[in-house]
């Protein structure tokens, strides 16, 4: 199942992303992994959350970033959830692919039984119908 939290950047979606990973680490009984473009966010995680940088890895296109989701998920058998920030410089998505992207995620994410919670900068009305429902903050 995937959440998004959509708004316009600057508007605080990567306050609230951080705000639910550090929640969710108070009660999860499984791994915690929080991908961003970046270390940046670093300290203000709790140390039991993984951080991945996905600047590291050099991913080039939308299919390599949800197979790198897809890696993510399979070397890691106690994975509860996965916190994914600036989706649209994360996942190297262009304008045109971002929704197929976050089709294959929501797929992935329910296949292996894993919650994914996404921050991008677009407003819910840019969303197709099947994605508005996932929208869980709108700012």
């Amino acid at each position: 199942m995937i959440q998004l939290i959509v708004g316009e950047k600057g508007k605080g979606k990567t306050k609230i992303l951080l705000d639910k990973v550090n929640e969710a680490a108070k009660s999860a009984k499984g791994n915690l992994v929080f991908i961003d473009k970046d270390s940046s966010h670093m300290f203000e995680l709790k140390n039991s959350i993984r951080l991945v940088n996905v600047g590291e890895y050099r991913i080039k296109s939308s299919e390599e970033f949800t197979g790198f989701v897809s890696g993510i998920i399979s070397a890691d058998h106690d994975l509860e959830q996965i916190f994914i920030d600036t989706f649209l410089i994360s996942a190297a998505v262009n304008d045109d692919d971002y929704i197929e992207a976050l089709r294959k995620i929501d797929e992935i994410s329910a296949k292996f039984n894993v919650s994914v919670t996404v921050s991008i900068s677009v407003t819910k009305d840019d969303l197709p119908e099947d994605l508005k429902s996932k929208v869980v903050v709108a700012l």
